[in-house]
């Protein structure tokens, strides 16, 4: 008998097509990348069977102990000769210590037991055709700097006993995820750099106390240049020493796990330092050895060097990178840095990207995105609970969708154009132009199938030639006017906004909330760090914790706010998943309302008009104030009775939607969050 022939069955579009008609026009791009990433897993995976397994080079290159003694090994493909040189040898190049070439341009040196110890310097020397030079292993996991020489090498670090974790099977909390940012060397009071004890012993109580459930620390991967706020990495692998020993960095993240804290390391794979004796600018010799050997070598903005992405050697490098933090270390994820410089080929420089098209245009690194891809995939498969987040500015859609559904597999993207939107606010438009309309679009403003990480401000608006928002609101009145017996009006101004852009930022979030260490309190002046053009000062590389903790300033005002606020946004479970529900907003009042589950936000930016009895339609019921911008244990006035509870008074029109109307006195420059009281 004879059968109907059938129609190939369509396949389905990705989830991320799907859900979203305006990306059908785009729908081969963006299958295209996710089959790419597809074809490159199974290729690298062919013989080892997973990403997990692929992922070990940290576990096979470098020096490493084992039943025979000590083995070392290296890729360095375009190499003649290596030696092992440092302490042990009087930094000569004895014979005993040559490599020997293995297959794949890997070299290897074994060494009995006694050959080396723990805390001794060592370097290779490489020779290639036409030329030599010192270098510093790929895959160094302690490097640290000559105090009178400031020469860097690698150091044996093999400790007697390892460190003892006391906490097992840490999982983050995500409901909602609360970021404090933070810098080890300047988070001290002193003028100098801070160490991981210091930060562990003084800073991390702070965090606990303020209500925070992750911190993400900047800086952690070894960088010859200090100032460089760690984003010119050098030894990948390496835990910087300028701030201590990797045990006492554990001993901080275990710390933090105590406390219940997250910790999220902000990850470098999107360039790399251009030093060539300390870093991997041309570790063999060759300028294409983990980098691009053509025109596209060179970042054309941040005078450092660009992974070359399709390379598998690169894969596996900067993958198991990402292994090793997550198990050495138990970090708990990673904010990826300079991704929208991965994401295209021109770095989306000078791009406005105002369209679906200018991310479709041909210009995407379809290898960048794959290793991003499969960076995600792997960090998920070791750890299913681990956080990542990508910085980036351009709104490449999918980005924080899961692979499967056709994303890139971040958990969250950075939502940069908030501060950037405050900055602008603050700078070019009277207080009396202030916008709530536009305020709520620009906080709620996002895809509703990604989540995002909400901030007013991070370490990029603190940096010299930058302010931070209170600076800008404030400026040189924070040096005389800070007394809590000094009612000067700019102060007050300053401190309301402060507390005002916090708030309302931070109960938009439909992902996670972050502050950057010190802006709680409003720190006052700048980052910057030591550098020929200040001296080498260390002066503003720090925080100063004084002025928090001195009961004459107003800057304990501040942190009490962010701590109660912090504490309420926390303690809502998955308060980030809650619907956002506009109740009222008027330019013309500078009013803004909105509720999200029993908690009613009131916002008055205007300046100078206090109104009584303000009417927001609300879900009928009893209502008490849960906190108030303008309370005197925040710095305010006490306008606010905060003892007073609301009812709703019923109207007509609105009696079948059981709503009614929310009315309460909002003084000028304030804000008050209200609650739902429950019935017994």
């Amino acid at each position: 008998m004879k059968t109907k022939p059938t129609t190939p069955r369509r396949k389905k579009s990705l989830k991320l097509v799907a859900n979203d008609p305006w990306l059908e026009p785009y729908k081969d791009a963006i299958e295209g990348r996710h089959n790419d990433a597809v074809a490159k897993e199974a290729d690298i995976t062919r013989e080892c069977g997973s990403l997990d397994a692929f992922a070990n080079a940290h576990n096979y290159f470098g020096l490493h102990r084992d039943r025979r003694g000590w083995v070392f090994r290296e890729w360095a493909p375009n190499a003649t000769a290596i030696t092992l040189i440092g302490d042990f040898s009087d930094w000569k190049q004895l014979p005993e210590y040559e490599m020997r070439r293995q297959a794949d341009g890997a070299w290897e040196l074994r060494l009995p037991k006694d050959a080396i110890s723990h805390g001794q310097l060592y370097k290779m020397i490489i020779k290639w055709d036409g030329g030599e030079g010192e270098r510093i292993p790929a895959y160094a996991t302690r490097v640290v700097q000559d105090e009178n020489t400031h020469v860097f090498s690698a150091q044996v670090w093999s400790p007697a006993r390892a460190y003892r974790w006391k906490v097992d099977d840490f999982k983050p909390n995500r409901d909602p995820l609360l970021i404090y940012e933070c810098h080890i060397g300047m988070a001290q009071d002193r003028e100098g750099v801070g160490s991981y004890t210091e930060f562990r012993d003084l800073v991390l109580p702070r965090i606990a106390k303020d209500g925070y459930n992750a911190i993400q620390i900047m800086a952690i991967q070894e960088h010859p240049y200090y100032g460089s706020f760690g984003y010119h990495v050098s030894s990948f692998f390496a835990a910087s020493s300028r701030f201590g020993t990797p045990e006492e960095l554990k001993s901080l993240i275990d710390r933090a796990h105590e406390l219940g804290i997250a910790v999220i390391m902000d990850i470098v794979h999107s360039h790399a330092v251009k030093n060539e004796v300390e870093g991997l600018g041309r570790l063999d010799g060759s300028y294409n050895q983990y980098f691009y050997g053509d025109h596209r070598r060179e970042h054309p903005a941040w005078d450092s060097l660009c992974f070359d992405y399709g390379k598998n050697e690169v894969l596996h490098f900067l993958l198991s990178n990402c292994k090793y933090w997550l198990e050495e270390y138990r970090f708990d994820g990673f904010r990826f840095d300079g991704v929208t410089s991965m994401l295209y080929y021109d770095h989306g420089l000078g791009k406005a990207f105002g369209n679906y098209g200018d991310y479709y245009d041909g210009g995407q690194d379809t290898n960048a995105i794959t290793y991003l891809t499969l960076a995600n995939k792997l960090i998920h498969e070791i750890r299913p609970k681990a956080i990542t987040i990508a910085e980036e500015m351009s709104g490449m859609p999918g980005l924080a969708i899961p692979f499967k559904d056709g994303g890139i597999g971040f958990d969250y993207r950075m939502a940069m154009g908030i501060p950037d939107y405050w900055i602008k606010t603050i700078k070019e438009r009277k207080d009396e132009d202030w916008k709530p309309s536009s305020i709520f679009w620009e906080l709620t403003n996002r895809r509703a199938d990604e989540k995002t990480v909400s901030y007013v401000e991070s370490h990029d608006q603190a940096l010299v030639g930058d302010k931070t928002v209170i600076f800008r609101l404030i400026d040189d009145k924070m040096y005389w006017h800070m007394m809590r017996d000094d009612d000067d009006m700019t102060v007050a101004r300053g401190m309301a906004l402060h507390k005002m852009l916090r708030l309302v930022t931070a109960s938009t979030i439909n992902g996670g909330y972050l502050n950057f260490m010190g802006n709680e309190f409003g720190h006052p002046e700048w980052i910057d760090f030591p550098r020929e053009g200040n001296g080498w000062s260390y002066k503003y590389a720090r925080r100063q914790w004084e002025l928090v903790d001195n009961p004459n300033l107003k800057y304990g005002f501040l942190n009490a706010f962010d701590d109660a606020m912090i504490h309420l946004i926390g303690g809502v479970r998955k308060f980030e998943n809650l619907a956002i529900q506009k109740l009222w907003d008027s330019d013309g009042d500078q009013v803004l309302a909105f509720m999200r589950g029993d908690l009613v936000f009131l916002f008055n930016f205007n300046p100078s008009r206090s109104f009584t009895d303000y009417g927001v339609l609300a879900p009928q019921g009893e209502y008490e104030i849960v906190l108030d911008t303008d309370s005197p244990r925040f710095g305010g006035y006490g306008n606010i009775d905060d003892t007073q509870h609301h009812f709703t008074v019923p109207d007509p029109l609105y009696i079948d939607q059981d709503k009614g109307w929310l009315k309460v006195y909002m003084p000028a420059r304030s804000a008050q969050v209200l609650r739902k009281v429950k019935k017994r």
